[in-house]
């Protein structure tokens, strides 16, 4: 898959590996997620309100648009987030972290 983002610079990094819904994601230590993500794929995440795919707004961490979670149900926003080494993340809430209801 052809990635959002195009890295031109800063290549000599150190690489990172994190995974993205159970798949392994190489990045460059200092990278955000939403860097490292959108270099990798197109999206970040699916919308909660349609059918279409996310890909961040702001940029900021103003916009709540770049959420993805860890498997435990913590939220990440991906353009402040750096990666690091190791690091699990999902695309789509785990439904283990909706309230229970009833």
């Amino acid at each position: 898959m052809s990635g959002r983002f195009r890295r031109l610079a800063e290549t000599g990094r150190p690489e990172v590996r994190f995974t993205v819904d159970g798949r392994s994601v190489g990045a460059l230590a200092g990278d955000t997620l939403m860097v490292a993500m959108l270099t990798a794929g197109s999206a970040l995440r699916d919308s909660e309100f349609g059918d279409g795919r996310r890909a961040g707004f702001c940029l900021m961490a103003a916009c709540q648009d770049c959420w993805v979670w860890t498997a435990a149900g913590e939220r990440l926003r991906a353009c402040s987030t750096e990666v690091s080494e190791g690091l699990s993340v999902l695309t789509t809430q785990p439904e283990a972290s909706w309230p229970n209801v009833g």
